[in-house]
């Protein structure tokens, strides 16, 4: 059975759906960081640990939006399902980056996936693009952000 869905509640399982991944790699993150992260050694642009949270939360709130944007689009069925699925590997990738790295204790596979994920970032940043400029624009912070932890993460690998 079909059920179609107005725009408000996609907006809303787009939206939680997002933050719900956070949450997810968030469980193998917090009680690692007061333990087995703060020993590590770190990168000389390694920012403070509160910075994390609130900017990971804006990151899966502007990941959800763009998702909404092209979930609600008139764009055909088949491009909305391409651009969807691509959407769910980078966020899983995002998931399991987490896991392996914190809850691992594995910087060197978490590399591995981290790099995988920039590339279907930018993979989504593509296609999103051609159904919603405003959604591929969306996740450009988030492809920055990606960047920019891929250096901590090599870094950290390389130190430890």
């Amino acid at each position: 059975m079909y059920m179609k869905l107005n725009n408000l509640s996609k907006a809303i399982i787009a939206l939680v759906g997002c933050e719900l991944a956070g949450i997810i790699g968030s469980v193998f993150t917090v009680s690692q960081i007061p333990t087995w992260y703060a020993g590590l050694m770190k990168p000389p642009l390694n920012p403070p640990g509160w910075i994390f949270g609130p900017v990971w939360t804006i990151l899966y709130a502007l990941m959800g939006i763009a998702l909404y944007l092209v979930w609600k689009s008139n764009a055909t069925q088949k491009d909305k399902q391409r651009a969807l699925v691509i959407f769910g590997v980078q966020l899983f990738l995002n998931v399991i980056w987490s896991i392996i790295f914190f809850g691992l204790h594995s910087p060197a596979f978490a590399l591995v996936d981290i790099m995988a994920m920039w590339c279907a970032i930018v993979a989504t940043i593509i296609v999103f693009g051609k159904i919603s400029r405003s959604a591929a624009y969306l996740l450009v912070p988030y492809l920055l952000w990606v960047t920019f932890a891929g250096y901590l993460n090599y870094v950290v690998w390389m130190l430890n």
